[in-house]
């Protein structure tokens, strides 16, 4: 009876197991139910996501979407315009869990350090010359020099950044696994928001004055 008992005990382990192991593969968005679900962005309720459009409500135009014919207005601070194309500015990509983003850069223009918390990213560079590089937990530091037709890779939730390091302007189209994979954009969540000084100070033991100087820059 006790060999019995330890044989169901072994099977229940390994069936818990085998059951368990598929759920990290459930790394982007979830699959779809049907054909389509375009987003309807102006419903009032929402569960980790936008509902579905109703079908006989959907166009043609749901399923394309020209937000990338233009080029982007770079005459901010970082010298760069991103063009978002996710569920958001494009609702028939709502449940496919694809995204793209166009990035424009002026000579010198930079993307900044961010992060996807939602998605992993690939990119290719049509014109200009970037530096991409993103850092791993560990702190290890990965980069590149890329021209036109190079293709890149950024692991899901790792910062990273874009550089024109060319002498005239950057195109780069980038990628997701989700249609909405967010951006966590470092400076702006450290120095355009309501972190206390008190914290950036002891972050970067640097005294407020410099603190205060760096918010100034990002308008805070």
């Amino acid at each position: 009876m006790s060999a019995m008992a330890s044989l169901l005990f072994h099977l229940l382990c390994c069936l818990t197991v085998f059951w368990l192991l598929p759920l990290p593969s459930h790394s982007a968005d979830p699959d779809p139910l049907q054909d389509f679900c375009v987003a309807n962005l102006s419903a009032s309720i929402s569960v980790n996501g936008f509902p579905c459009k109703p079908a006989s409500g959907v166009t043609s135009d749901d399923f394309f979407f020209d937000g990338f014919t233009q080029e982007g207005n770079t005459t901010n601070a970082f010298a760069s315009f991103l063009t978002p194309g996710n569920v958001l500015s494009f609702p028939g990509l709502n449940t496919l869990g694809i995204s793209m983003n166009r990035v424009d850069f002026a000579p010198g223009g930079i993307n900044p350090p961010h992060s996807h918390p939602r998605a992993s990213e690939v990119g290719v560079v049509i014109e200009g010359k970037l530096l991409v590089g993103f850092v791993t937990t560990n702190n290890v530091y990965y980069s590149k020099v890329l021209t036109a037709g190079h293709m890149f890779a950024i692991p899901r939730g790792l910062v990273h950044f874009q550089l024109n390091v060319g002498d005239g302007k950057a195109l780069a189209y980038t990628a997701f696994n989700s249609h909405l994979p967010g951006a966590a954009i470092v400076p702006l969540n450290l120095f355009a928001s309501s972190i206390p000084n008190e914290v950036l100070t002891k972050t970067f033991q640097v005294d407020a004055d410099l603190i205060n100087t760096i918010k100034s820059k990002f308008g805070s």
